[in-house]
């Protein structure tokens, strides 16, 4: 088991001038690479920047310096900095930043705070002519509860020298916490009501079909037939094209038609039928699929295609 501080006296380290950092996300996109996106939230800047952050939060920072080739590094992110408990501990009570231990920012902190052994974290606060306090060191292997153990230990004992406060860091935990469930719920709920008001519109948009099929077909009279008796196929003058008609119940009935009547002498004929169980419908072609319905009753059966010959297929609605 890696060595612990014993809380004692903060160490304070007098910072170089931070090197250039050109790779400041280089620690982030290798440790998600091999570890997946639910870590510590770290923020992709310099040490510095995440340093004022803390500063401006009145939190303390949690520093990882990241040694990939190290054999419990895998282990310890994957168990242990990856954990549930640590990630929202570590998004409630601290400003997280990272960097890999051998190059840039990571490189110079390593040299700066000398760890005994990795993995390596610790707790930094900001102190006076541009130095740091560096309130606990954590070295070696650790589980999750220990390693919130000590952070707690470390925000009590030493953190409201530094600004910060335990309770109210416990009660931010708890409030981050209620405010994920309250917005899981407001989310549930907006979604039930999209689904409820699409089911609305749906059944709504049907009736206004119904609707428009059934004023469009009582605009004139239809014609004067008795129920039953259908008219017989005609080739007289001037009906060029014939439509054969299919009824759900498998009857078929054909009719002929002018190429310049509309869509609308179909319906009127079928109407004319008076047949049983043909209330509200619409007619579809098969090949290629169309309907033709109330936007279409204004169209000539030659625009429409139906011409010199064509199959209808009557849908119930």
């Amino acid at each position: 088991m890696g060595r612990r501080n014993q809380f004692q006296p903060p160490e304070h380290h007098q910072l170089l001038h931070p090197v250039a950092v050109p790779e400041e996300r280089a620690f982030l996109a290798s440790f998600e690479h091999q570890y997946g996106t639910t870590h510590p939230f770290f923020y992709s800047c310099s040490f510095m920047q995440a340093l004022k952050i803390a500063e401006d939060d009145h939190k303390l920072m949690f520093l990882y310096l990241h040694s990939p080739e190290h054999p419990f590094t895998p282990s310890f992110c994957s168990t242990t900095l990856c954990s549930e408990l640590v990630v929202q501990f570590l998004e409630a009570n601290f400003v997280s930043w990272g960097a890999i231990a051998e190059r840039g920012e990571g490189l110079q902190m390593a040299a700066t705070l000398q760890p005994a052994a990795f993995p390596f974290c610790a707790v930094i606060a900001p102190a006076a002519s541009n130095s740091i306090a560096v309130l606990q060191k954590m070295e070696g292997p650790i589980d999750p509860a220990e390693l919130v153990e000590i952070l707690q230990r470390t925000i009590e004992e030493q953190g409201s020298a530094f600004g910060t406060s335990a309770r109210g860091r416990i009660n931010e935990e708890e409030r981050i916490r209620a405010r994920g469930k309250e917005e899981e719920k407001l989310r549930a709920d907006r979604r039930l009501r999209e689904e409820q008001d699409a089911a609305y519109f749906a059944a709504l948009r049907r009736d206004q079909e119904k609707e428009k099929l059934r004023n469009a077909r009582a605009q004139k009279p239809a014609e004067a037939k008795q129920p039953g008796k259908p008219r017989q196929s005609s080739t007289a003058q001037g009906k060029d094209t014939q439509i054969l008609i299919r009824f759900p119940s498998g009857a078929t009935r054909e009719q002929s038609f002018s190429s310049t009547d509309k869509i609308l002498s179909v319906y009127r004929y079928i109407d004319s039928l008076g047949l049983a169980g043909i209330g509200n419908y619409r007619l579809i072609s098969s090949f290629p699929k169309r309907v033709y319905s109330v936007d279409q009753m204004g169209m000539s059966l030659k625009d429409a295609g139906l011409y010199p010959r064509a199959s209808l297929f009557v849908e119930l609605l």
